[in-house]
């Protein structure tokens, strides 16, 4: 009698069948298919929005050294001028930022050019592609749009 206690304990025990395991992987990949170009679309969208927004920071920044200086950096100072006192500067009550000057969402600075051909500056950002033009996630991120 006590062995067939032990070997109804053991089957009860036995776990899941690899067919059970493969069916329930399918099923999560599936999901996985299902959700992931959703949760990527958004990832695109949300580094829009951060690149527009360090593009406002950045150009509160560049209106705050112009209120002192009288005029923006020039292009051969670029925004490491926010950061770092030119020469030529009375002035200058920076730093302007409190950190380092930041890159885009896609790793690479920001484009800067003063004057610019839309305003007094243009500050950009090429997108995705690091390309000029482009729709989609690959669209300019202008501070002047």
């Amino acid at each position: 009698m006590n062995r067939k206690r032990n070997s109804r304990n053991h089957m009860d025990e036995r776990g899941f069948t690899l067919l059970e395991l493969l069916v329930v992987v399918i099923i999560l990949g599936l999901l996985a298919s299902l959700v992931a170009p959703k949760f990527f679309g958004k990832l695109g969208m949300s580094r829009q929005k951060t690149a527009k927004a360090q593009i406002e920071l950045l150009g509160s920044a560049l209106d705050e050294f112009r209120l002192d200086n009288g005029r923006y950096p020039t292009t051969e100072e670029g925004l490491e001028a926010l950061r770092t006192k030119p020469a030529d500067l009375n002035n200058w009550a920076g730093p302007y930022l409190p950190k380092a000057i930041p890159k885009d969402p896609w790793g690479r600075p920001y484009v800067y050019k003063s004057p610019g051909e839309h305003g007094p500056y243009d500050l950009l950002s090429y997108g995705r592609d690091g390309q000029p033009g482009g729709e989609g996630e690959d669209a300019d991120i202008t501070n002047w749009q």
